[in-house]
């Protein structure tokens, strides 16, 4: 059987704090902030000509905000700050925007808004899993944008699409603006062309991300623009891809868990499917077996015993 060709655009180059043009009435700015998490770095989009939406503001750099700033014609100004998220390389930069603009700031909430129960409760244990972008905990929306809700700016206009699993507030954009072709969706770190997401416990949710990715399924977008890396051009190829690899990592710990006894906690079904695996990247996947097993749990194809957390001992259902 042939393996499914490789999606993914992993070309590092990047022009930092310049815009740049990448369709009519769409700009992009790329922070200076590379590293393993953001790859070339978190992207800031302006939508719209005149009165602008700004998308991402990115993490609190002087130099990010400057560049946001000097990529405004004389004539223009930012009417609304949109946030996909509450990561620290998304969401803080919102501040000092809003405070040189006066712009609102419209997000579907807080930190934390739309975790499941299961989720808050395994925050609320106080289990440190690691391994995330960091939260910005301190951010409030002006506006809190639901589902579906349509904002319409002088030049702009987006739909929001909720899309929780990297985050529990996660928004995707379908965006709209003069000269921009349809079938633009401003995806931020729920699709990106460069890597699969990071779905990490507690405030990730593999459960929430799978029905996302299948919910972006078959809307015939023409491309996603996300907050790191290049554009993806087929979004329908990457979801399939992404969910195929999903699905595969299910099927490996559904095979490696025991169906009945005391079961097996995650660093050991880590241990058994991550053999060939350098013992030092254990850890971070046994974040992603966690979130696929609680995906599991949530699905209930699988159980645990007493309160949830990274010491649980799984088992089928």
């Amino acid at each position: 059987m042939t393996a499914a060709p490789d999606p993914f655009d992993r070309d590092p180059t990047a022009r930092h704090e310049t815009p740049e043009r990448i369709e009519p009435g769409l700009r992009r700015i790329t922070c200076a902030n590379p590293s393993p998490m953001t790859f070339t770095g978190t992207q800031t989009y302006l939508l719209g000509e005149g009165a602008v939406a700004v998308v991402d503001p990115g993490p609190a750099a002087p130099a990010h905000l400057e560049a946001i700033l000097a990529a405004l014609g004389p004539e223009e100004r930012v009417e609304a700050i949109l946030l996909t998220h509450t990561h620290v390389d998304h969401s803080p930069g919102a501040a000092a925007l809003k405070a040189a603009t006066g712009a609102p700031t419209v997000a579907f909430g807080p930190h934390g808004e739309g975790m499941t129960a299961r989720m808050r409760a395994l925050a609320a244990s106080g289990a440190d899993l690691g391994g995330g972008e960091g939260a910005d905990r301190t951010f409030r929306p002006d506006r809190m944008l639901a589902d579906g809700e349509r904002l319409e700016g002088g030049s702009w206009a987006v739909t929001a699409i909720h899309t929780p699993g990297h985050l529990s507030n996660h928004l995707c954009f379908a965006a709209e603006a003069e000269g921009l072709a349809p079938g633009v969706v401003l995806s931020g770190d729920h699709v990106m062309a460069w890597a699969t997401t990071m779905v990490s416990p507690p405030d990730g949710d593999m459960a929430a991300f799978m029905a996302s990715l299948r919910r972006m399924q078959g809307r015939g977008d023409r491309v996603f623009h996300p907050g790191h890396g290049a554009p993806v051009r087929d979004p329908e190829t990457m979801i399939a891809h992404q969910i195929a690899h999903r699905e595969g990592r299910e099927r490996q710990i559904l095979d490696a868990l025991p169906g009945a006894g005391v079961g097996a906690s995650p660093a050991e079904l880590t241990a058994r499917i991550y053999a060939d695996v350098d013992p030092a990247l254990h850890g971070a996947a046994a974040r992603n077996v966690l979130s696929h097993l609680i995906g599991l749990v949530e699905t209930g194809r699988a159980e645990h015993d007493g309160p949830l957390s990274p010491r649980s001992r799984f088992r089928l259902a």
